[in-house]
């Protein structure tokens, strides 16, 4: 009897993974295990967020699904090299459409920009966006303190001032 061989599934489920932690008093498994040497705290991200990354991802994901069998059915049923052209040039529109906004985004977080500003930059080449970019960063960004001091220096004050004699003298205002 044949054995019947599964296949997978196109479809995406999302998968959730939890870091393992060793047992108390063992080393972690893997690279630089040997390493005894403690490694900066990585910066814990809340489920929550990681979960709606997920989620976003996977819709994304369905979503390119949908273009490429629709792109796949106007391409199989195109009987005509005109009908062929016209599929081919609705897709490259869409190509470079996305193309661009990849550029946009990569400029946007080389400069911290948030997304709504991605949107905005100007330029058809990545150092004319960067120039931009830079140039928002500019207006975005608070202007840094001269001094992060935020009282007196031991330079600023009296040399002659006495403790006590200011304690006397508040004591006489009180009364």
């Amino acid at each position: 009897m044949p054995e019947q061989i599964e296949t997978p599934s196109t479809e995406e489920k999302p998968v959730e993974e939890t870091p393992q932690t060793p047992p108390e008093g063992e080393a972690p498994k893997g690279e630089g295990a040997e390493s005894t040497e403690e490694k900066p705290a990585e910066e814990v991200v809340p489920p929550e967020v990681l979960r709606k990354k997920l989620t976003d991802a996977n819709a994304e994901a369905a979503n390119y699904r949908t273009k490429l069998r629709e792109t796949e059915a106007k391409l199989s049923s195109a009987k005509t090299l005109e009908e062929f052209e016209a599929a081919t040039s609705e897709l490259r529109g869409q190509v470079e459409a996305l193309e661009r906004q990849i550029l946009l985004n990569d400029v946007a977080a080389k400069f911290e920009l948030p997304p709504v500003l991605a949107k905005r930059l100007t330029g058809t080449t990545k150092e004319e966006l960067e120039a931009d970019a830079k140039e928002l960063q500019k207006h975005l960004s608070p202007a840094s303190p001269e001094s992060l001091g935020g009282g007196l220096t031991p330079d600023d004050g009296d040399d002659d001032f006495d403790p006590v004699a200011a304690a006397r003298a508040a004591r006489k205002r009180r009364y």
